[in-house]
């Protein structure tokens, strides 16, 4: 996603990262603190969802294909994806810098 979209990163927040308007979270990339990120090997996966299901902020969304992909701009890296696919299709790997 293109850094032009009119996303904030969380080193732009007010402090004490208060959010000064109601409805403005998608404006926010929440993701890019994150150690690990997700990686999904398409062979493995059934497209089952259940990334998609558990999910706590809503970063996955359902491709062309069927395969559910995280939107790493939102994505916090907390592994409950890779921990809960039945076919071990999601790799947790170390975010480059």
């Amino acid at each position: 996603m293109p850094k032009d979209q009119g996303l904030i990163s969380w080193k732009e927040l007010a402090p004490g990262m208060f959010i000064l308007e109601p409805g403005n979270s998608v404006k926010f990339k929440t993701g890019d603190w994150r150690a690990y990120k997700p990686v999904l090997d398409k062979e493995k996966c059934i497209k089952c969802g259940m990334c998609y299901a558990l999910c706590p902020d809503l970063c996955y969304e359902k491709d062309e294909e069927g395969y559910f992909i995280c939107n790493l701009y939102y994505c916090k890296g907390c592994g409950i994806c890779a921990a809960n696919c039945p076919k071990n299709a999601i790799t947790m790997v170390l975010e480059e810098a």
